[in-house]
């Protein structure tokens, strides 16, 4: 490389003679990349009255003006302008431009660097909320419960999809509540956009709309506290205004529960639904009165046969240990062994039971006890309980709830041995109430027995 100092002028520029071609490649960095030069030969001309203003010229005749600075131990160069030819600029324009950088490095600025968070900014502000979705349930997946990501997924789902329920023919499935707004850019989910969400799924389906607007909440609260997408919501959560809440109602006070002497037509009912895996799934929700989708995502390494005990991963707690009663234990050993579920399911794509509320309905139809949900199995064991005069802290225990007394949340710390005494004992009137009678264990079933019905 050949280094020449003149004041330099488009004359002088003009007259510059290109150098002979190099036979060695040689890479340097320019704006901030790596470019390589190839064989090209070239020579650099550096302004004699402007140092770090220069000429670069090349073996193809290629003239371009460059700046060349040293800031923080390092060589920073940049491209100005072509002497001819497309992006082509004067002399005296260059040496302006050549002024500006020069000024901007020596306070710090680096438009190179500043371009390139502009670049990251831009495609931020392109992001739909489908994709900023979609990483929040990812990052929080591994702390939340398995019903919990399930809720996430099915709500923003766009539907369209041949559906897998039994009897669904050609149907296909619905749009989740959230799916209109997973296409609309994050900064454009404003307050007036979740206002009129509300207003329009609040009338078809308030209930899946109110559960949705939960989780929407959240999400945009996570927004909040992430620097990549802060600056695209507006300081307070847009999703928290009274017109949004009015629009979606409140929610019913849940009263379904069943009575003693309905236990009977229940159980008879429940037996006679062909799937053993789905009769066995709801009769666990009554004794245990533990929430559907903690019965439900039942490991069989939940299942402690040697000291009769039930692992329960607990939305509260994280986890809990209830007893695994006689019956219990008598229903766990007819299942079959599929995977590593309790409750199998071959036409879920977990491979675990979804919430079997098609066949419970059915049942609950057939024996005049229409409207009774499977929540309303839990508030079935709690109300039971009462005939028995069970401690409220063992049922509390049991079932998951948060202790409610200061004795209870700091003095009483129940074993799973004295929790047996107490839950046999329920589990034992309930079934005297039903009538329902029941021996020694039954082998456990083949591998190959057929699942009839799904949820």
């Amino acid at each position: 490389m050949q280094n020449n100092t003149k004041r330099l002028t488009d004359t002088v520029a003009r007259g510059i003679k290109p150098p002979a071609a190099k036979a060695n490649a040689e890479t340097r960095e320019i704006n901030g990349k790596a470019v390589r030069l190839g064989q090209l030969g070239r020579e650099y001309h550096w302004c004699k009255d402007t140092p770090g203003f220069g000429l670069l010229v090349s073996s193809s005749g290629t003239k371009t003006w460059m700046s060349n600075r040293r800031v923080g131990g390092k060589t920073v160069w940049r491209v100005l302008g072509k002497v001819q030819g497309a992006n082509s600029i004067s002399a005296d324009a260059a040496r302006k431009l050549f002024q500006v950088i020069n000024n901007e490095l020596t306070r710090g600025i680096d438009r190179v660097e500043e371009n390139r968070q502009q670049k990251i900014t831009d495609v931020t502000n392109a992001m739909t909320v489908g994709e900023v979705w979609s990483i929040y349930i990812e990052e929080r997946r591994p702390i939340w419960g398995a019903l919990h990501y399930r809720d996430h997924v099915n709500k923003a789902k766009s539907g369209g999809l041949p559906s897998a329920r039994r009897g669904a023919g050609e149907a296909l499935t619905k749009p989740g509540p959230l799916a209109g707004l997973m296409q609309l850019r994050l900064k454009d989910l404003d307050q007036a956009t979740i206002e009129a969400w509300a207003a329009k799924e609040g009338k078809v389906r308030a209930t899946s709309a109110r559960l949705s607007w939960r989780l929407l909440t959240v999400f945009l609260t996570w927004c909040g506290e992430q620097p990549a997408y802060a600056a695209m919501l507006p300081a307070k959560n847009p999703a928290k205004t009274r017109k949004t809440r009015e629009s979606l109602g409140k929610a019913g006070t849940k009263s379904d529960v069943l009575q003693r002497e309905q236990l009977a037509v229940w159980f008879a009912a429940v037996h006679q639904i062909q799937n053993p895996v789905v009769a066995a799934c709801l009769q666990m929700m009554l004794l245990t009165g533990a929430r559907p989708g903690e019965v439900l995502s039942l490991r069989w390494e939940d299942i402690n046969t040697q000291w009769k005990g039930i692992q329960i991963r607990d939305k509260v707690e994280g986890t809990r240990e209830i007893p695994a009663t006689p019956y219990m234990l008598h229903l766990l050993a007819a299942l079959p062994r599929h995977n590593e579920w309790v409750f199998p399911s071959k036409a879920s794509a977990s491979g675990c039971l979804t919430e079997p509320n098609n066949p419970h309905t059915r049942a609950c139809k057939a024996a005049g006890l229409e409207g009774l949900t499977l929540h309303g199995l839990r508030r079935s064991f709690s109300s039971l309980t009462e005939w028995l005069e069970v401690p409220a802290g063992v049922v509390a225990q049991i079932q998951g709830h948060k202790p409610s007394a200061t004795a209870e949340k700091h003095y009483k710390v129940r074993p799973l041995e004295l929790l047996r005494v107490h839950h046999e004992k329920i589990e034992a009137w309930i079934l005297a109430q039903a009538g329902v009678k029941f021996g020694a264990e039954p082998k456990p079933a083949s591998a190959h027995l057929r699942v009839v019905d799904t949820a």
